[in-house]
């Protein structure tokens, strides 16, 4: 454990009165005031894959073998301390100790696995349940004996809070955060010394090179005891599970201060557009959390057993949830991968109370990361980073395609037909891999000179193609071999809009969708009444363009007065600054 001092005790009482005043509402501290998090890239990366009840030799391997190769940025894995024995998957979310010993492996084994993952570039994300622990008396996975209000050497019954019974109303603030969530004994984490405890606990993680957590049930944790217990930290990403709900006192916007919080209405969306339609993906970050605070997920451990987001039994519409998550520019996501099940409290085939067997991608596991489709998708989400929605185009109900800037283009049938169309992209002419269809470039898809891609998908399936896959195995596509040089045109118009309106910039080029508004460059509302995007057109190009407003049933409004015209410097980026006419 780490030695307090008594200036750090002096720090911690303040963080604390600081967090019983905003409680009480005499001091705000909202996400303007307090940065948003969003989850650090590596390289470039920001793909998180949670590889759920894998053992750490399991996962080490997979490290080097699977999700380094392929691309992710981090892997999340399972509760590492002690807990609980039995065979279920839940017992890793009843803590009985902070030691990294648990059914997943020992501590020796953890470090050596984020040794190899870090090796193979990726970071590691530790899931940290620092609600509560585990409930009853008994004995850990370690040996570690428990009771009732106590865990000898870390906790006494002053540690937890005063009510002992189970939550009941959901409605009711102070009992979500202070009573027991299926009995299992709530944390005071307003006090120093459980405080203290718990930032030895993310400390010890860290000093063995993990990278960032997940926060188990967060919402049943105030947010500003969050705050206090990470700054006593040594810092790290964080994201939290609050499960929003309308209606509800306690709302996912409230943790924002402290790290990225998972979503949970985008999954459900997914859920709901996959088996209705799909059209309505396009504004799928409209009324969530913003962007770069969102965790996103088509399913987790969770979510896959309760039925409240797709799973992997939904077969193909999963990867096509799967693929649209990886393609489009809403959040930090987080791919799935766990195992088959009928009983959704049964552990992985073959636990005991004390032990897991190591991951087999030939039995019960599923094994998202090695499907082609996935691998694929982050390639080309890694490809395609920091690049706007452009081209979107939708047939009224399940069939889709846009493209990422002039970096990449997707297409998406969620219907039991093949579909055949000539898709308009922003993709220099050329040659590419369909990174859907296969990891070897056997099917490959032919832009035209007018950024024109004809192409047929299969009965719920995708075609995806990016720059940095080729038919002719090159960086750009095969048919460019001396690139016009491009610049970035930062494009910002001052616009104010109705509920579920949009604003886009089109104009005379395929990158402006050639003045077909649906087609045209998607701005972002993260600064309104300021929309901003960006927009790659070639080095000394003169164009025109105008800006319109597009609502949910696809109302198009356009600007007043003349095309407007502006004209790409031979040496640098232009920048638009408009007021909407």
């Amino acid at each position: 454990m780490t030695r307090r001092t008594p200036l750090f005790a002096l720090l911690t009482a303040l963080v604390a009165a600081l967090a019983t005043l905003m409680t009480a509402g005499l001091v705000s501290l909202t996400t303007s005031d307090s940065a948003a998090a969003s989850t650090p890239p590596r390289d470039g990366k920001d793909v998180i894959l949670n590889l759920f009840q894998w053992t750490w030799t399991s996962v080490a391997a997979e490290c080097t073998n699977t999700i380094g190769p392929a691309g992710f940025a981090y892997v999340q894995v399972s509760p590492p301390n002690e807990h609980v024995t039995g065979s279920q998957w839940w017992t890793s979310y009843q803590p009985v100790t902070y030691r990294i010993e648990s059914k997943l492996g020992t501590r020796a084994e953890f470090a050596a696995m984020v040794t190899a993952c870090h090796d193979a570039g990726v970071g590691v994300i530790a899931d940290a349940v620092v609600n509560h622990t585990a409930a009853g008396s008994g004995s850990g996975v370690a040996g570690s004996s428990y009771g009732q209000d106590s865990f000898p050497g870390i906790y006494g019954a002053a540690d937890f809070n005063d009510c002992r019974t189970d939550i009941t109303d959901y409605g009711d603030r102070w009992q979500v955060q202070n009573c027991r969530l299926v009995s299992l004994q709530d944390l005071r984490t307003g006090s120093s010394y459980v405080r203290g405890r718990l930032a030895d606990y993310f400390d010890d993680l860290r000093s063995l090179g993990v990278d960032g957590f997940r926060i188990d049930a967060a919402k049943h944790i105030p947010a500003t005891d969050l705050a206090a217990i990470k700054a006593e930290t040594s810092g790290s990403y964080w994201v939290h599970e609050v499960i929003g709900a309308a209606g509800e006192p306690i709302q996912p916007s409230e943790y924002t201060g402290s790290g990225d919080v998972h979503e949970f209405s985008y999954a459900r969306q997914l859920k709901s557009d996959f088996d209705g339609q799909i059209k309505n993906l396009r504004y799928i970050g409209d009324g969530k959390l913003p962007s770069g605070s969102a965790g996103v997920f088509v399913d987790n451990h969770d979510t896959e057993r309760n039925g409240e987001t797709m799973n992997y039994k939904w077969g193909a519409k999963y990867l096509l949830a799967n693929t649209f998550m990886l393609s489009w520019p809403y959040g930090s996501p987080t791919v799935y991968s766990g195992y088959e099940f009928t009983d959704k409290d049964a552990g992985v085939p073959g636990s005991t109370n004390t032990t897991v067997p190591d991951a087999s991608c030939d039995g019960a596991f599923t094994c998202t990361q090695r499907l082609t489709e996935i691998k694929g998708m982050v390639g080309f989400r890694n490809e395609v980073t920091g690049t706007p929605v452009t081209n979107w185009w939708d047939d009224g109900a399940n069939h889709i395609s846009y493209g990422r800037g002039s970096e990449g283009h997707v297409a998406i049938n969620n219907t039991g037909s093949s579909v055949t169309r000539t898709y308009q992209t922003s993709l220099p002419e050329g040659t590419y891999c369909d990174v859907v269809a296969s990891g070897d470039c056997s099917r490959k898809l032919t832009v035209n000179g007018s950024g024109q891609l004809t192409a047929t998908l299969p009965a719920y399936g995708a075609l995806a193609v990016h720059i940095g896959a080729t038919g002719s195995g090159g960086p750009t596509p095969s048919s460019s071999p001396t690139p016009t040089a491009s610049a970035d045109v930062s494009v910002a118009v001052t616009a104010t809009t109705t509920w579920g309106q949009n604003v886009y910039l089109v104009g005379n080029r395929p990158e402006l969708g050639n003045w077909t508004p649906a087609n045209g460059v998607a701005l972002s509302a993260a600064s309104y009444p300021v929309w901003k995007g960006t927009v790659d057109l070639p080095a000394g190009t003169s164009f025109e363009y105008k800006y319109v407003k597009i609502d949910g049933n696809g109302t198009v409004i356009w600007e007043s007065g003349a095309n407007r015209t502006a004209t790409v410097g031979s040496g640098g980026a232009l920048t638009l600054n408009d007021t909407w006419r």
